[in-house]
């Protein structure tokens, strides 16, 4: 099984019976030792783990992740560190791991160089917010090549055609982002994103999981029977920084 094949088939299996899960955390936040510890205790509780590589300006990412990358940067987090350490964690999970990453820092790493080492690492796929479909060519066949997923992002102001293309482009599963604008915030998620998450679902052969502003069960009560899944990240390193168990955390967000 390829590793975006991997990625698909986690997110499937939960779905008859309840939302699946992913569940970010910021790569080095707030330490090393932290981060693994939280790493291992989140994938217990999820379909998927993503890691955000800290970047110094996060453009999508609201205040809590932009806050958890700059003491990430600060503490030595790398690209090259986070894959070695993801090559002693991922094992010990069997979940399957995901990178987002902005473009700058996998430009930096080498597109070849980086698909061989993320598949070293147990990396499964990737997500990429400032890279168009239109300038994705030379990373998505890197990637293509060691069977790793590069996953597509749509929001609520993408265009019917646009829609329907990064839908087939995508790899492992299409990423929903609820709202236009950053991660996080106090904002409900919008009444209207049902309409959007339906056309989302009836284009995509993927599994479609939403993200951005989900926060609570409530939350994900809300988009279940509209996606396969949730994403949460911001609210997840809210409740680390409040010292909340990762896992009882995400327990809750199933009700």
């Amino acid at each position: 099984m390829t590793p975006a094949r991997k990625i698909t088939a986690a997110l499937e299996g939960e779905c008859s019976e309840r939302p699946g899960l992913i569940a970010y955390l910021t790569g080095g936040y707030p330490d090393e030792r932290r981060f693994r510890k939280y790493f291992l205790q989140t994938a217990a509780a999820c379909e998927l783990v993503e890691v955000g590589i800290p970047f110094s300006d996060p453009m999508a990412d609201g205040l809590t992740i932009q806050n958890a990358s700059k003491v990430a940067l600060e503490n030595g987090a790398t690209l090259r560190k986070i894959l070695r350490w993801l090559a002693e964690l991922a094992p010990e999970t069997g979940k399957p791991v995901v990178l987002m990453s902005y473009l700058n820092p996998l430009l930096a790493y080498g597109f070849a160089k980086l698909a061989e080492d993320a598949l070293e690492a147990g990396v499964s796929g990737f997500i990429v917010p400032d890279l168009p479909i239109e300038e994705a060519a030379p990373l998505g066949d890197a990637l293509g090549q060691s069977g790793l997923a590069l996953i597509q992002l749509l929001t609520p102001l993408t265009p019917p055609r646009r829609l329907s293309l990064l839908c087939r482009e995508s790899r492992g599963f299409v990423y929903a982002v609820t709202h236009a604008g950053t991660t996080g915030g106090k904002k409900a998620l919008p009444a209207d994103c049902i309409d959007y998450l339906g056309m989302v679902r009836a284009q995509s052969q993927l599994p479609v999981y939403a993200g951005f502003g989900v926060k609570s069960a409530d939350d994900v009560a809300m988009l279940a029977g509209h996606v396969d899944g949730v994403v949460v990240g911001s609210a997840l390193i809210d409740a680390l920084d409040r010292g909340i168990d990762p896992g009882e955390f995400l327990a809750g967000l199933r009700g």
